[in-house]
């Protein structure tokens, strides 16, 4: 019984289909790369904005027109979202499984499957986190980033209630994983060679436990890694996890914070409580504990109600805080949030030139940014082989200069920020946590040299 995954979404979507292989796989199915052998096929949909929702069904739309005697389970996000209105509009489904259910993948799939022998029945924990003593097993599951790298979610759904947001209602209110689940996963995680853990939520300043009561039991963890800190609301970040970080720095210096906007005006009517002089401040202040921080945000054009003053407040705030990392969307307009029947709607058109206003500031700025690394011999997180640098063949070579590999520096989070171009001799390997010099630096990327 085989079955082939089409993954969508985020990185908490990645988890959970890391976790939907894993119990699969333990109720006697095998996962492929080829969905010719498969007899299931799985698109673990996004359900957060239109164009994401539209990705979604245009897979399921894509795989029935392909394969027309497969099976079909349409799981994740949107299936959870718009279970009923999927039901009846869209046949080429042949079940719905939504992202609450994920303890409930192996039993779906062999409804629609019988299998030749009996299938597992799934896991005996919850949808949203394993049972008590199964966080190790979590630990187990398959990967489906770059070696090395794993994500860990720590919460799931959210209680902030920003007014453009349907995670609440995709995901619901905020729950949260005891500590010592947490650890046990990443301790799992670490003994399969995984070297960099990166902790998501949808606001891991809002982590019931502590985020630093989390961090200082991280800590404690023998080896070399890194912990990698992505989601954190401006309005109540934990400013008690600084002096942790500053302690170890196996806890990266990164921080991801999408503050959205520099207006206080559009602020408030996201359902946010700073404004940019108080974010400003908070910069400032992460900055003095930590001077080597990086710091990635995310920005909203095209706001109902957003004015060409408020755009140009925007601006400003862009300019003064001097983010190493940015990205900007334009506003989607989604049922059953707060903002959905906000007057003073902004036309796509110019809530897309908006954004590529700043796309443009932030490539200078990013770019310098970047350059500060030059001269630092660094840590580097190597992810996959590019080929030989040189005239010798790649495999063969002598020289470090004849072997490129693609990896990141600490700097860099998985997928959205610049890449380090590795040169470095043929030992390397993928999921390889080395040392190096950065020596020079073409755009967003850095040339490290091991």
């Amino acid at each position: 019984m085989r079955y082939f995954l089409d993954p969508f979404g985020c990185a908490k979507n990645q988890v959970d289909a890391e976790i939907m292989m894993s119990l699969l796989n333990g109720g006697g199915w095998s996962s492929g790369g080829d969905p010719e052998e498969a007899d299931l096929i799985i698109v673990n949909s996004c359900g957060f904005i239109e164009k994401a929702k539209q990705e979604s069904i245009n897979a399921v739309l894509a795989w029935r027109k392909a394969y027309p005697e497969k099976k079909i389970l349409l799981a994740g996000c949107l299936s959870q979202r718009y279970g009923k209105e999927l039901s009846e509009s869209l046949p080429e489904a042949d079940a719905l499984l939504g992202s609450a259910e994920l303890d409930r993948v192996a039993e779906a799939a062999a409804k629609l499957v019988p299998p030749g022998r009996r299938a597992g029945a799934g896991s005996s924990g919850t949808g949203l986190f394993p049972a008590a003593g199964m966080a190790g097993e979590r630990g187990r599951r398959p990967l489906l980033g770059f070696p090395g790298s794993a994500y860990v979610k720590i919460s799931e759904g959210c209680d902030n209630r920003c007014s453009f947001c349907a995670i609440p209602l995709i995901r619901g209110g905020l729950v949260c994983r005891k500590i010592p689940d947490v650890i046990a996963e990443c301790g799992e995680l670490l003994r399969r060679g995984i070297r960099e853990l990166c902790l998501i939520g949808q606001d891991l300043a809002s982590y019931k436990p502590g985020l630093a009561a989390l961090l200082a039991a991280l800590s404690r963890l023998e080896g070399n890694f890194w912990v990698r800190l992505l989601y954190l609301h401006p309005d109540h970040f934990p400013e008690d996890i600084l002096g942790i970080l500053r302690s170890d720095s196996r806890l990266l210096p990164y921080f991801d914070i999408p503050f959205q906007h520099g207006s206080k005006k559009i602020l408030r009517a996201m359902n946010r409580r700073g404004d940019a002089p108080s974010y400003l401040e908070l910069l400032e202040k992460i900055r003095d504990a930590l001077p080597g921080a990086v710091i990635r945000s995310s920005f909203l054009t095209g706001f109902p109600g957003e004015t060409g003053e408020d755009f140009g407040e925007l601006l400003d705030f862009q300019a003064a805080a001097r983010f190493d990392w940015l990205g900007v969307f334009t506003y989607s307009r989604e049922d059953g949030t707060a903002a959905y029947n906000m007057k003073g709607r902004v036309d796509k058109k110019t809530a897309a030139e908006r954004k590529a206003l700043i796309e443009q500031r932030q490539a200078a700025i990013s770019g310098a940014a970047a350059k500060r690394f030059i001269g630092r011999d660094m840590d580097v997180l190597v992810e996959e082989p590019m080929g030989s640098a040189g005239k010798a063949p790649f495999r063969g070579a002598e020289t470090a200069e004849d072997y490129l590999y693609l990896g990141r520096l600490y700097s860099q989070a998985p997928e959205v920020d610049g890449a380090a171009v590795i040169h470095g001799p043929s030992a390397l390997k993928p999921g390889d946590l080395v040392r190096g010099r950065v020596f020079a630096g073409t755009g967003f990327d850095l040339q490290v040299s091991v």
